[in-house]
Parts: C-alpha cells; structure tokens; sequence
C-alpha cells in the first residue's frame, strides 16, 4: 500500500516538510495540529479555550479532506505546555468528542510560543470514504 498524503485547502499552511494528514489503506494520521487562523496562518486570539476550538477545527478540516469524521478517530495525543490548563483542555475536549471517548495521551511540553496546545489524531477510515 502507498502512503497518500494531503494538505486541504482551508488548513493552516504547513510550517515544514509535512502532510496535514497521511493515509495508508484505511489508518489515517493527522500532523499535530494547532490554534492556526488558516485563514491568516497566525495563532487565534482569546487563550488556551479559543486554541483549542480553533485546533479541533483543523484536525477536522484534516479529516474530512479524506471522507472521515471526529467519529471515526481512535486515540488523540494532546500536547500542552502548562499543566494548569489541563482542566480547560479536558472542557473543550469532552464538548468535541462524545462517548465512547478516543483513547487519549496528554503530554506536558514545551512548544514553539506563543503556541500552548498541539493536538494529533488516529482515525480509521470509513468503507465509504474516498481513500
């Protein structure tokens, strides 16, 4: 199987040598994914709550650029650079997913400023998407 990476339109553009998300067969991974404004390609304004809307925003873009939905990802890695936000992150992130949750990993980092959330995805394909 060949690995197809896209890059949609309506994504932030790429900071680097990567695919917004890369599919083999029906496995589809989502490059970490941030608060960009794709339509400035600069971080939204209003904090950790308004990053993190903007950066499920993305990650969907993302998703549906290969027929897929927040419904079809298994695991989700969050990577936040203050451990204080994580009651914040988990507000916004319980409002994006519903049960059964994805599995998830959150991670305390340190990312390029003014950044304070990055977010990555597993999702499988759905049989009708055009992978």
């Amino acid at each position: 199987m060949s690995r197809i990476g896209s890059n949609p339109p309506g994504s932030p553009s790429p900071a680097a040598d990567y695919s917004h998300s890369v599919h083999i067969g029906r496995m589809l991974s989502i490059a970490g994914q941030a608060g960009i404004d794709p339509a400035t390609n600069r971080i939204v304004e209003g904090g950790l709550e308004a990053e993190m809307r903007q950066t499920f925003q993305n990650i969907e873009t993302a998703l549906a650029a290969s027929g897929a939905t927040l419904d079809d990802v298994l695991r989700v890695d969050v990577f936040l650079t203050n451990p204080d936000s994580f009651d914040a992150m988990n507000a916004v992130y319980n409002g994006t997913f519903s049960k059964p949750y994805p599995s998830r990993t959150t991670i305390f980092v340190g990312l390029v400023a003014p950044l304070q959330v990055e977010i990555t995805v597993l999702a499988v394909l759905p049989e009708t998407a055009h992978a």
